[in-house]
């Protein structure tokens, strides 16, 4: 094997080893993009592009050369000619087999290239999405709690007003009742712009906040209908 197709053939074999590596499956896809994050990739990533391109020249130069071997050492018209003699016979069948034995290291070498970029890409954006999924679900728990003070802070309310245990009380519970709600507007509403731009991913977090929203809906209906009650009572005082 000649000096270039040895290169070629090293570089196929250290392909496979990355790809086997960037498979391993107890690595998360935000631990490799933590790694590419280093510095050092940084530097890299500025000639990263011209290196791939000149790699796929490369690499495509020899695939078209392997390609002109074996077809030049597999037409009839020279078998015919090499049966006269066995030795050269013998000679052009190894030469065949050296082109094809070629073909196939620069065409796959060609291959596992690409499919290396993109199998870094994909890690990349699992990333990303991964991240933008754990931020909507902090989200989305976040909006649950304050849901939850809030039906408490409701259910209080409404067990003073019952009470009758002054219009005082009921004016304090009322102003924080207000800013519940106007707390849970805003979160409610952050979350939804949120589960806007992550498209299919957030799929599971838009239900959760639709929920949200509808829970949302039934307190503000309870708050109308306490208030009424405040200043039907307040009627009745005066």
């Amino acid at each position: 094997m000649s000096l270039q197709w040895t290169a070629v053939a090293g570089f196929l074999y250290v392909e496979m080893g990355i790809l086997v590596i960037l498979c391993l499956p107890f690595i998360s896809a935000r631990r490799w993009q933590s790694i590419f994050n280093l510095r050092i990739w940084s530097r890299v990533a500025q000639l990263w592009n011209k290196v791939f391109l000149t790699m796929i020249v490369i690499l495509t130069v020899l695939f078209l050369d392997a390609v002109r071997e074996v077809r030049k050492y597999s037409g009839k018209e020279i078998t015919k000619d090499a049966k006269l003699q066995a030795n050269m016979f013998d000679h052009l069948h190894m030469k065949l087999f050296r082109a094809q034995r070629n073909l196939y290291i620069s065409g796959f070498a060609v291959f596992l290239w690409l499919v290396m970029k993109r199998v870094v890409t994909l890690i990349n954006q699992l990333a990303s999405v991964s991240a933008t999924i754990a931020a909507l679900q902090v989200q989305a728990d976040s909006a649950n709690q304050t849901a939850q003070r809030y039906t408490e802070d409701n259910k209080m309310l409404k067990q003073t007003l019952m009470e009758g245990k002054g219009d005082k009380v009921t004016a304090e519970g009322m102003e924080l009742l207000r800013r519940e709600v106007e707390k849970l507007k805003e979160e409610l509403k952050v979350s939804g712009d949120a589960l806007k731009n992550s498209h299919s991913e957030g799929y599971v977090m838009k239900k959760q906040m639709e929920g949200l929203a509808r829970e949302y809906d039934r307190l503000l209906k309870e708050h109308q209908e306490l208030q009424n009650l405040q200043d039907s009572g307040n009627k009745k005082v005066d």
